[in-house]
């Protein structure tokens, strides 16, 4: 199949939405061409070259459906667009002739799980190891930092707040608690750290399918592009939990250490602009 396709500094996973500012002329006319057919364009991440302007790109092999859910025209012919990663894309061939926009053959990519008892459990230990990771990314007494702007589809007001629910269970289970006297009350900081992990929470919907949760994990762990292209490449989704695993090891250590400096990702942080 042939879709239109849209390079970017970023990488979209399947299940996240993104906001995106539409101005250059050529992706102007592309978006106008797919609202008209009720079609998706393509995302993919930029290797070498320019968002604006760019003829020359090279590009990632492996991109993202981008399925446009909100779109806006502003008189002056830009748009403003949200978009929802629907599946991803093995990229066969790119046109960059037949339409002022790049055109790629693209392959469906099926969604293969691997062993399934593995994936369940490490579906189970990365959720546990990502609400630990969201705790010690709010800042403590002294440090300043952006909020955790997370972009996904919530389906319901009462699933969000089941999601949130099984957050907080999860943090009840979360084994850096042991140990804490019977009677513990938490400081007026620990508090308020609790309550900024709910807000965050309930904006979540926590899936039941490992292979949703692990895109989910992917598009909100702040990582850099390249790092979350080969979650995004993983073969199966028990190897994309697998190094979701090994990275929030990783982010955990430096967090612990506040060796971290919290940088907003430019795909949650705010629109994207062409």
């Amino acid at each position: 199949m042939q879709i239109p396709l849209f390079p970017l500094h970023t990488v979209l996973c399947p299940g996240i939405a993104l906001p995106l500012h539409i101005f250059e002329p050529r992706y102007r006319l592309m978006v106008e061409a797919c609202i008209e057919r009720e079609s998706p364009f393509g995302i993919v991440l930029i290797r070498e070259g320019r968002e604006v302007g760019g003829d020359e790109v090279s590009v990632a092999g492996v991109g993202t459906f981008a399925e446009i859910r909100q779109a806006g025209r502003l008189p002056d012919g830009r748009y403003d667009l949200l978009v929802v990663g629907t599946g991803r894309f093995a990229i066969e061939d790119v046109d960059s002739a037949s339409e002022p926009w790049l055109v790629a053959s693209v392959l469906p990519l099926d969604d293969e799980v691997g062993r399934r008892d593995r994936a369940a459990r490490l579906a189970s230990r990365t959720m546990r190891q990502f609400v630990r990771y969201l705790h010690l990314l709010q800042p403590t007494e002294g440090e300043t930092a952006d909020e955790i702007d997370v972009r996904i589809e919530i389906e319901t007001e009462a699933e969000a707040e089941a999601a949130a629910g099984e957050l907080r269970a999860a943090a009840a289970r979360d084994p850096s608690d042991a140990g804490r006297p019977e009677g513990w009350e938490p400081s007026a900081e620990e508090a308020a750290r609790a309550a900024s992990l709910e807000e965050t929470a309930r904006r979540l919907v926590i899936p039941d399918d490992p292979t949703t949760l692990s895109y989910l994990l992917s598009g909100i762990i702040q990582v850099d592009g390249l790092q979350r292209q080969v979650l995004l490449e993983a073969d199966t989704t028990e190897d994309r939990l697998a190094a979701l695993d090994a990275l929030l090891d990783r982010e955990l250590w430096l967090l612990r250490r506040r060796l971290r400096q919290y940088t907003p990702d430019a795909t949650h942080a705010g629109v994207r602009r062409n």
